[in-house]
């Protein structure tokens, strides 16, 4: 059997199990599934053990990427981004195997190491990287969904292996879905990005398909000339109006709808008296939406609210 062919062997701690030794191992599940090569998970602390394997994470105190070790306790240090959260073994596997599971789309690539895997390595690191502004209020990790799974103090660690390879599995599934929305996500970027550059008036970008709003306003919000997008709802059942925000840090727009439009609802006549515009269907109390039944119906609207 040769080296290529026979079942590689990927080695981290045994013991209680964290974030980033959990989705390293979970990147190496999708590299070596998308490679069809079979492989199999050792936690363990043995010496012997560790030097026989083909890959380590998160153990053995090296970081040498031609030597496939990837831990990062070491004096000798596995290095740090350039916005200095420093790498951990999630970090480490998706910095060197990432690329390959993304297409080779840098974008994607970086995406999901600014939303996931900076975070869980700047925690296993002990770095704060965000504060909760409410007190008794804390910050929400994704990644606890899968630690929760771990042996409470009053619970039997013996099958805690068996619980790890449980959790790798679903927090494989996890990291390919959000590589499959990343790589959706940029596609929506460009599709944005085209309107934007196709708009007569740039204060106002027309899109023929519906994205969520988390993207569209992550991603027009980087265009300074926007104020609203028009765009179908999901269910093609109407067409929305949005006001675009300040910046892709707050939900703040940078011009809401008129006052008078808002809380109004289709039910009423009044929506359409005070719009001007006959299929006016809903405006949100907050000013940031409105929808009306038609295409052309929410482009007056919008060119309306630019005017008020």
């Amino acid at each position: 059997m040769s080296f290529f062919n026979k079942k590689k062997i990927l080695v981290t701690h045994d013991g209680s199990f964290h974030a980033d030794d959990l989705f390293a191992c979970a990147v190496m599940t999708l590299y070596f599934k998308k490679f069809n090569q079979s492989f199999k998970i050792i936690r363990t602390r043995n010496t012997d053990l560790i030097n026989k394997a083909d890959y380590v994470f998160d153990v053995g105190g090296v970081y040498d990427e031609n030597t496939n070790r990837f831990d990062h306790h070491q004096k000798d240090t596995s290095g740090k981004r350039s916005n200095g959260i420093l790498y951990a073994s999630f970090g480490l596997a998706w910095k060197h195997f990432g690329m390959e599971l993304c297409g080779d789309d840098i974008n994607v690539w970086q995406q999901i190491d600014e939303s996931l895997a900076s975070p869980i390595d700047a925690i296993d690191n002990g770095m704060d990287i965000a504060k909760p502004l409410h007190e008794k209020v804390g910050l929400f990790s994704g990644s606890s969904i899968f630690l929760s799974y771990s042996p409470s103090w009053k619970e039997d660690e013996e099958k805690i292996d068996d619980i790890f390879k449980e959790q790798v599995k679903k927090a494989s599934d996890f990291l390919a879905r959000k590589i499959k929305v990343a790589l959706d996500d940029q596609q929506a970027r460009k599709i944005m990005n085209d309107a934007y550059q196709k708009s007569e008036d740039k204060r106002i970008v027309i899109l023929e398909n519906s994205f969520p709003r988390y993207i569209l306003q992550d991603t027009l919000s980087q265009l300074a000339e926007v104020l609203y997008v028009v765009y179908p709802s999901i269910n093609n059942r109407a067409w929305k109006v949005e006001a675009v925000a300040k910046s892709r840090d707050t939900m703040e727009s940078r011009k809401l709808l008129p006052e008078s439009w808002r809380g109004l609802f289709d039910q009423d006549e009044k929506i359409r008296q005070v719009t001007g515009v006959d299929d006016a269907m809903f405006c949100h109390k907050a000013g940031f939406l409105i929808t009306a039944k038609s295409k052309d119906g929410a482009f007056a609207l919008a060119k309306k609210a630019l005017e008020s």
